[in-house]
């Protein structure tokens, strides 16, 4: 339930706060005074679109705030803890400040969230109904998600089982067109990487070689250069031809250290480091000639190893900068090769699976439809018991739920082709086989007819209403909003209107921005939207009234004079009926 709004700078209204309470609560005031911009601002904090004119005149800033009592609302809750926002003593700000220059932040709980994210925390705490309601009322959609509202939670699961066949029909089928489709360009696609996968398998490459063979190469084309080299090395280190080579040196070096040891300790080290020196120079000339003795020109094998390099490149130059890129483009080619290989299979797969979802849709849209007609009955009569409490003693609504039936399609397996369900042929969209459409009678003896095509303005009005009280035990919102739905209404009717407001009330809060005294005599707290002016510059604001600024005001409503004795005295005898009506009601 929200227990305050404030509100600031926002169109006329410079600073006011608004206590709300259970049961009924009606705003009235002079026309321009600015009773909607409660409503406004309740569509800020629920996260709608921020309208930077709708700052006041010399301000920076508008702001909304809204204290939400949360002790009972579990889901709201972790709404705002999953926000990041605060819950304080079973209680939740949501505010909302709108910069003059268009800048728009959001908060809930103290914490600041994009303003969707306020919208998905605070839209399921509020219903709001305005003129414009009246006209949504007349879409189908509008009157399908009425009845589906209706049904709660067990119409809820078998809408959510079509919707989700559907879902999957849906992608089945537009697989199988895919795959059909591109069956020759998948047949090229298997013949490019069939081609390419068997000239790899001819060269068989082996991750590595690359470097491997290019080493071998550079070493068989240079043999003759590097066998001297090694020979002479061989010959510097160890002399076969008895001339001063690097082993004799060290050596005569060594014996000299060695002649003086005894007399220094230090010689015998170096002496010592001497020895190693000789023992390595004697392995290194060893392997040096070794190594001399290991090259042998092959020009056999020169020619094998230049022309597998030359196939590696062919491939490299096609599948990948290297080897290894080669490899991995076979794996996943290889890979590749295999689904396209399988696509006729998958095609009959696909085939399968969509008879099989057809089956299923056709099941699930039936079951649906069923579901619908049992409660269309039942909606359509307690909203027509509804319309005869609202002064609306002849009239009828039905509703109809129609099934989308149609002829036999000339391809029964073309994607979105119709469903064969219970021996004959239905159309189906994302919510089901049928249409749902609300039909009034407003009088005995006249034909239902479609919403748009035979109710009035006040008609429509009465219609909504009764809808929503006739929702009110399937609806988990906990506050509901009226802008002026009572337009068009007056007399007998409104004083019904504002009877059923205030049976509604007694199971949610509700909010009713009005111009009927009839309706404003059951409120269960009135407040007035005043406005005053100095001249220049114009602000209303929010006065919650006592019982005589009831009277007061409700005369103006009437007679638009507050101090008529007539109108005074018609006002205290329409609070007293009112009184007498809500404790009948009670009882």
């Amino acid at each position: 339930m929200i227990e305050e709004i404030r509100i600031s700078s926002l169109g006329v209204i410079a600073s006011s706060t608004l206590e709300l309470g259970p049961g009924l609560t009606v705003i009235t005031g002079e026309t321009g005074a600015g009773k909607t911009m409660v409503v406004t601002a309740l569509g800020l904090l629920l996260g709608g679109r921020a309208d930077s004119g709708a700052v006041r005149t010399g301000a920076k800033t508008a702001r909304v705030e809204g204290v939400v009592a949360a002790a009972t609302l579990p889901a709201f809750r972790d709404a705002v803890e999953e926000a990041g926002g605060e819950v304080e003593e079973d209680r939740v700000l949501l505010a909302r400040n709108i910069a003059a220059e268009g800048r728009s932040r959001a908060f809930v709980g103290g914490a600041s969230v994009p303003v969707a994210q306020l919208g998905e925390v605070a839209e399921p705490l509020v219903a709001v109904h305005g003129q414009s309601d009246q006209h949504r009322l007349l879409r189908p959609a509008a009157q399908r998600e009425a009845l589906d509202r209706f049904g709660g939670a067990k119409l809820a699961r078998l809408l959510q089982r079509w919707q989700s066949v559907h879902q999957q029909l849906l992608a089945t089928e537009s697989e199988l067109d895919e795959v059909v489709r591109t069956a020759r360009e998948r047949a090229q696609e298997a013949d490019l990487l069939r081609f390419g996968l068997n000239e790899i398998e001819a060269v068989d490459p082996v991750a590595g070689e690359e470097t491997e063979l290019a080493a071998e190469e550079s070493r068989l084309g240079y043999a003759d250069t590097l066998r001297t080299a090694a020979e002479q090395a061989r010959e510097a280190l160890s002399s076969e031809q008895e001339a001063p080579d690097a082993l004799g040196a060290v050596a005569a070096a060594r014996r000299l250290l060695d002649g003086v040891r005894d007399h220094d300790p230090e010689v015998a080290t170096l002496a010592d480091r001497l020895a190693e020196v000789s023992y390595l120079l004697t392995d290194t000339a060893t392997d040096v000639a070794s190594y001399a003795a290991s090259i042998d020109t092959d020009p056999a094998r020169l020619a094998a190893v230049s022309e597998r390099r030359a196939a590696l490149g062919t491939l490299t130059r096609k599948y990948g900068e290297s080897v290894e890129q080669v490899l991995s483009w076979a794996e996943s080619s290889a890979k590749r090769l295999l689904e396209l290989d399988g696509t006729d299979e998958r095609i009959e797969e696909l085939r399968a699976e969509r008879a099989r979802l057809r089956a299923e849709a056709g099941e699930a849209a039936l079951a649906l439809s069923k579901a619908r007609s049992t409660l269309a009955v039942k909606l359509g009569k307690q909203v027509s018991d509804e319309l005869t409490l609202l002064a609306m003693p002849h009239a009828r609504l039905e509703v109809a739920v129609t099934p989308l039936q149609t002829s036999a399609p000339d391809d029964p397996d073309a994607s979105g082709a119709p469903l064969a369900v219970d021996g004959g042929w239905l159309r189906f969209h994302a919510h089901g086989a049928d249409d749902v459409e609300l039909l009034l009678a407003a009088n005995t003896g006249s034909e239902p007819r479609p919403l748009g095509k035979g109710a009035s303005g006040g008609e429509l009005s009465r219609v909504m209403l009764a809808l929503e009280v006739a929702l009110a035990g399937t609806s988990p919102v906990p506050t509901f909003v009226f802008d002026e739905v009572d337009a068009g209404v007056g007399g007998k009717a409104a004083v019904e209107v504002g009877r059923r407001l205030a049976a509604l009330a007694r199971s949610a809060q509700v909010l009713v921005v009005t111009h009927l005294p009839q309706v404003a005599a059951f409120a269960d707290q009135h407040v007035v939207v005043a406005k005053s002016s100095d001249g220049t510059v114009t602000t209303s604001g929010l006065t919650r009234l006592s019982a005589d600024d009831r009277v007061r005001e409700l005369s103006r409503m009437l007679a638009g004079q507050e101090e008529s004795d007539t109108a005074l005295a018609h006002a205290r005898e329409l609070l007293e009926s009112a009184r007498e009506s809500i404790t009948s009601g009670a009882s």
